[in-house]
């Protein structure tokens, strides 16, 4: 496993979360990886994918999707849940992606949970599907014509 340094420090769960779609976004799997914790108990399912367990499958499944960099990747809809010590998100994921007919938009539900600790905090779960109709997106009437 590559050694992964987990600067840096980030205070609050919501700056890790920040830092996560940031990466994606910027399709720098350093920094997604700095987000992610070195506890090998991690977890992460791609919307269709299958359960990863551990930080070189996490890893290895990034790397793949970010092969072709930056992926125009927007939340909305995020909705927190937080205790002393652990945080869940559960957002929209927005991915715009181009087709022969133009644009669409794909819209997934993410559930992230990060935990904190003396290193700050780091995402240790990163489960999303799919949205089955898009009912709950348009209550956030936010669908994007540009995303950045």
């Amino acid at each position: 496993m590559p050694d992964v340094p987990q600067e840096p420090l980030f205070s609050t769960a919501d700056e890790a979360e920040a830092a996560f779609y940031e990466a994606i976004e910027l399709g720098d799997l350093d920094l997604l990886m700095r987000v992610w914790s070195t506890d090998e108990n991690v977890a992460c399912i791609h919307p269709g994918g299958e359960r990863l367990v551990g930080v070189d499958a996490v890893r290895a499944s990034w790397q793949e999707i970010l092969a072709n960099g930056a992926l125009p990747l927007r939340r909305i809809g995020v909705h927190t849940l937080h205790s002393a010590m652990s945080s869940v998100h559960t957002v929209i994921e927005q991915l715009v992606v181009g087709t022969r007919q133009g644009r669409r938009v794909i819209n997934c539900y993410a559930t992230n949970v990060y935990h904190g600790g003396p290193s700050g905090w780091h995402l240790v779960l990163h489960h999303a599907s799919q949205a089955t109709d898009d009912s709950d997106v348009a209550l956030h009437h936010e669908i994007p014509d540009v995303l950045h």
